[in-house]
């Protein structure tokens, strides 16, 4: 195909648009309003499961249908790997900022995900209904942080916003469409399809499916699509909506119905028109995975591994907890996770826990079947559910701290040096000598040090000063010791006194 054949090919290609900033400043509150005021009315009631990507209709300033893209991304700091691959399967990302709050750290990590990725991005000032909100401050802010806004010596459109009461919302769709035409997204529907995984799990009647975002050409049913190693083919293809469709192209989100294997999220896919292209182009991506292993230089392990086995509602949690526990980890003790599984614990995974008894099985936002739970009653693997990350990390972080190889620190808390012997009884000696360390307590127990060398160990059964008895001499008294031991102890020897913690 020649070159002007290929520019003929190339359409506007909608944006793609993720949602960031922290936790609490009004992300999740501006997409639901997006959604449900801008989704094909009588649509938007209509869906009722969990989407991570979904399409809305706008008029633009020229009166004209548009259609933006919306990646809906998870907020909590351990989901920061999805997040930046959020941001490299979008477009156009929107900063949302909280006018009572102002900038978080949270908002600057997404801002740096935002650059790094060098995707071009807007400011939304959310909550300016509110009382207590202070816009001209969080501006400012804004701006001594490096975000150079409009009209603040920068090039950086924003928007005030009230996702709350819907204010600025329709400005903020404009100016998104804006964005998008000076960045000029195009894309070419002669291609087969091209794109990203955003989100993958396993249903118990369907089996795997993935949700993905089409960054290019056009996806057909009958065609085979390959991310990774995964392989699915299209007979079961929908839309956001959850409605059967039987061909989409760029921008739109899809959900895929029956992959082989999980695909991985963040993962880029493709598309092929022959399962023989698709098992070819595995194969290819295998034997690259199989370089990189070999050339990959093994680091430092820990000196005790706790193997771990994962089950999760969804792949994009084990990014989160992946990166989790890898911060857990330390030169003494680490876990390593030596299986990853999508759905219910099951029996198989606890038969594969009790091969090693140092084995723990975690779930998050899932449970234990009921042949597991019955299971357990004999096996009894350390086995722990969790729908919230501190609380599954906190109960790592015990584990690690119960498990990890205990040290023997021997501290010297005193020494005495041997002046003169007198006489001894059976395993006892009475020695005269002075305290040139710490200090010496009655009952202690001592090390018998003769030219930097242990020539044995004793305990003080009796201590004196100035003929008195004493519970302890401190450093630079004179005292006589009885010691119990069974070596000869002799002048110019060293008893060190010393405990013994575990640590």
């Amino acid at each position: 195909m020649n070159k002007e054949a290929l520019q003929t090919n190339k359409k506007v290609r909608p944006p793609v648009v993720v949602v960031m900033g922290h936790v609490d400043h009004g992300k999740s509150t501006l997409l639901d309003y997006i959604r449900k005021s801008n989704v094909v009315a009588g649509e938007a009631g209509g869906i009722t499961q969990s989407i991570s990507a979904y399409e809305v209709s706008h008029k633009s300033e020229e009166g004209v249908d548009r259609l933006i893209t919306f990646l809906d991304t998870p907020g909590h700091e351990a989901f920061s790997k999805m997040r930046a691959r959020g941001a490299f399967a979008s477009d156009i990302a929107i900063l949302v900022v909280s006018a009572e709050d102002s900038v978080k750290a949270q908002t600057l990590e997404a801002y740096n995900t935002i650059i790094e990725s060098k995707t071009p991005y807007i400011v939304a000032i959310n909550k300016i209904d509110r009382p207590n909100a202070n816009i001209e401050k969080t501006k400012m802010d804004l701006v001594e942080k490096g975000i150079y806004l409009e009209g603040m010596g920068g090039d950086i459109p924003f928007v005030l916003i009230s996702a709350k009461e819907g204010t600025g919302i329709k400005d903020l769709l404009d100016m998104i469409i804006l964005v998008a035409d000076l960045q000029a997204f195009t894309g070419d529907p002669s291609l087969n399809a091209s794109g990203i995984i955003i989100e993958a799990n396993r249903e118990p009647k369907r089996g795997i499916s993935a949700t993905v975002v089409i960054k290019n050409g056009t996806l057909k049913s009958g065609m085979f699509v390959v991310a990774g190693t995964a392989l699915v083919t299209t007979r079961i293809m929908e839309n956001f909506l959850g409605k059967a469709i039987k061909e989409t192209t760029f921008s739109s989100p899809v959900r895929l119905v029956g992959f082989e294997s999980m695909p991985e999220v963040g993962n880029t896919f493709e598309s092929f028109a022959t399962k023989k292209e698709a098992e070819s182009y595995i194969e290819m991506v295998k034997s690259e995975s199989l370089e990189n292993k070999t050339t990959k230089k093994e680091g430092e392990q820990a000196s005790k591994i706790i193997p771990i086995i994962i089950k999760t509602d969804v792949v994009g949690s084990m990014e989160a907890l992946e990166k989790e526990i890898g911060k857990l980890n330390n030169s003494e003790i680490s876990y390593k996770i030596i299986s990853f599984g999508v759905g219910a614990i099951n029996e198989n995974d606890l038969k594969t826990a009790n091969a090693n008894k140092e084995t723990i099985v975690v779930g998050f936002n899932t449970k234990l079947d009921n042949g597991a739970r019955d299971l357990n009653e004999t096996l009894k693997v350390t086995v722990e559910t969790f729908d919230i990350i501190y609380k599954l990390t906190d109960w790592l972080k015990v584990i690690i701290e119960e498990r990890r190889p205990r040290v023997e620190i021997v501290e010297v808390t005193g020494s005495l040096k041997i002046l003169k012997t007198f006489g001894s009884t059976k395993d006892k000696q009475v020695v005269g000598g002075r305290v040139i360390q710490g200090r010496i307590v009655n009952g202690g127990i001592v090390r018998i040090m003769r030219r930097d060398f242990e020539i044995g160990k004793g305990k003080i059964v009796e201590l004196q000063q100035n003929k008195i008895k004493a519970k302890e001499v401190l450093e630079e008294n004179e005292c006589g010791v009885q010691v119990e031991t069974k070596v000869d102890i002799a002048p110019g020897d060293i008893l060190e006194a010393f405990i013994i913690t575990i640590k």
